[in-house]
């Protein structure tokens, strides 16, 4: 067994381990017997707790990915169903801090994608969103050029810097995975993942890719996940 075998092996512990955590997290907030002194403290800690889970996942997803263990499963997948499934697994967190979680899409939009994978790469995102968002986050998903494209966008200050520089050249994420605009030490593990995700969904002609952009419909941050 190699080092990096261990650090998955480790990886794996890890994230079990928080994720009993999480549950009891889940059931300390939701039960009413419990009068805690700071509601909103525990629901961000709910929160940090959920983001370094989702981190942990991805990295796991990484690991496979380098083995070629990772394989897409592409189905037929209607997207107002997948993004009300999507919004009901995020709502009870996003309620507790205060912020209105929403989706919109054509009722009849039918997209081709690995629904545990893109919907991986969504709560990872949603999860960045609500550190941000002064009061909403809205999903949705339309077809753009031949290609469905699922934004998550918030109403926070949106993405400081250029636009460009948060994405790699190419969509090859690996060159550099620290952010340029702010805090040296402030990796974009979850920028990676979901362009490595996305370029997972290819046809002969198009390949998948991700895309940063300010003020779509919301006034700050919009994440958009191209896929062929």
């Amino acid at each position: 067994m190699d080092f990096s075998d261990i650090l998955a092996s480790s990886i794996h512990d890890i994230k079990n381990s928080l994720g009993l955590i999480l549950n009891d997290l889940d059931e300390l907030i939701a039960n009413p017997a419990n009068h805690l002194a700071n509601p909103r403290q525990a629901s961000l800690l709910q929160h940090e707790a959920q983001r370094a889970n989702s981190n942990l996942i991805q990295l796991l997803n990484l690991y496979k990915l380098g083995t070629a263990e990772l394989v897409a499963r592409i189905a037929e997948q209607n997207l107002d169903e997948f993004l009300d499934e999507v919004v009901a697994e995020n709502q009870a967190l996003c309620q507790a801090l205060n912020l209105d979680l929403s989706a919109t899409s054509d009722p009849d939009l039918i997209g081709y994608f690995d629904t545990d994978l893109i919907h991986g790469v969504l709560n990872s995102t949603i999860g960045n969103a609500r550190r941000y968002a002064r009061e909403r986050i809205l999903l949705s998903a339309e077809t753009v050029d031949d290609y469905l494209v699922i934004r998550v966008e918030d109403d926070g200050s949106g993405f400081p810097g250029k636009l460009p520089q948060w994405l790699p050249d190419d969509n090859e994420p690996a060159r550099n995975l620290t952010d340029p605009t702010s805090d040296p030490s402030r990796t974009r593990l979850g920028l990676y993942f979901a362009a490595r995700i996305a370029q997972m969904h290819k046809t002969p002609e198009r390949t998948g890719r991700i895309r940063l952009a300010n003020g779509h419909t919301l006034t700050g941050g919009c994440f958009e996940l191209w896929l062929p």
